[in-house]
């Protein structure tokens, strides 16, 4: 399986674009803010990590996650050297709520909107041409299914180039849903840190364009050397670590590499009790042996959990972590659970030239685990 990455595109709360972003990572800057989209005394947690596009707080509107999306696109099309034409091409759209808000909207306050807008395609067509485009559902590993299902397309010869999207946004009732299930109220997500007291939410977008062999004047960013996905359906929310491990070896023989190769990690770090906890004891059945284990960031601390765009997010981050050796810190990191001991997972941003194939974890209810592994291109 393989998929060479030659643009890329993402907004969320610290970026509007897929540099700013990095850097902002870089830097530590969070996009954590009180509340704008909805009334926050509604609920015990009272922040997340939204996009501040809105002309004033409560005024929402509709179809943003859309317009994100769009944006994304663009920008990775753009980067790749390619005209805004998508006639002849796939676009594969991760996603966990959709348009989710704007039915919200249209139902509490009577906003309008197209019913035919709740499928992205429709704007994709509208603004570039798509012919082809599919919608992958599966909770926070949309993207990296969506991934996978573009590299199989080039695989198989379906497709010489695939456009690979995620996008999605806060919705009210899925924040309230979250409010409900914390012994605490979450005042920022601090994964993998023994203070750590759940998830919040966080809007945004991310779009690669993967070709199977680069076009002329091209220069790749990275190599998709593999993709493993599976689904043990074994709790609605609680994670499996045991199936977790398996998708982590399942990945690392798609991509012929062994985990001592591995030399960094975007984890899915989602700051809630069981997860991290999880994903940790994958982490160390897998690793255990190695003599230098990865380097380890986990970026929802600064922007939040984005969902549908988050594996992606991760992505475009390691990419750009293999491009110039700078690692994003992990925020909030103040004491480390136990069952990371031994790993390199910091609160600091480090430099490190010599990274060259990373690992990106994302997980979602009821089981559905991915976990890809890019490589730089030198």
């Amino acid at each position: 399986m393989s998929g060479l990455i030659t643009g890329m595109g993402a907004n969320c709360s610290v970026g509007a674009d897929r540099a700013a972003t990095f850097d902002a990572l870089c830097a530590g800057r969070t996009g954590l803010a009180p509340l704008r989209g909805f009334e926050p005394a509604n609920f015990r947690a009272r922040n997340a990590y939204e996009i501040d596009d809105r002309a004033a707080p409560g005024e929402d509107r509709p179809l943003r996650p859309t317009r994100w999306l769009l944006d994304a696109v663009a920008e990775a099309l753009a980067d790749a050297g390619m005209a805004e034409d998508l006639t002849d091409i796939p676009v594969v759209i991760g996603t966990t709520l959709r348009e989710l808000r704007s039915v919200e909207l249209n139902w509490c306050d009577g906003t309008p909107f197209d019913p035919a807008d709740l499928h992205f395609g429709t704007a994709l067509r509208r603004r570039f041409r798509a012919g082809r485009t599919y919608t992958v559902a599966n909770a926070c590993a949309a993207s990296l299914y969506a991934l996978g299902m573009a590299a199989d397309l080039l695989d198989l010869g379906e497709a010489d180039t695939v456009v690979v999207a995620g996008a999605d946004t806060i919705t009210e009732s899925t924040y309230g849903m979250l409010d409900r299930v914390y012994h605490k109220a979450p005042d920022a997500v601090r994964p993998f840190d023994r203070d750590r007291r759940g998830m919040l939410q966080g809007d945004g977008a991310a779009a690669v364009v993967l070709h199977r062999s680069p076009p002329p004047g091209t220069r790749p960013y990275a190599r998709v050397r593999g993709v493993g996905v599976n689904c043990d359906a074994s709790h609605p929310s609680a994670p499996d670590a045991e199936s977790i491990g398996r998708v982590m070896r399942d990945a690392h023989a798609r991509a012929g590499v062994k985990p001592a190769d591995i030399d960094l990690v975007l984890l899915h770090g989602t700051g809630t009790p069981h997860n991290d906890v999880a994903e940790a004891q994958a982490l160390v059945d897998v690793f255990a042996g190695v003599e230098t284990p990865p380097r380890m960031t986990a970026v929802k601390s600064m922007i939040g959990h984005t969902a549908g765009a988050s594996g992606l997010h991760s992505l475009i981050t390691a990419v750009q972590s293999l491009a110039s050796g700078r690692v994003p810190p992990t925020l909030g990191l103040a004491d480390p659970i136990e069952e990371m001991a031994g790993f390199r997972l910091g609160s600091e941003p480090v430099v490190d030239p010599d990274l060259s194939l990373a690992q990106i974890d994302s997980f979602g209810f009821g089981g559905l685990n991915a976990v890809a592994v890019v490589e730089k291109v030198a």
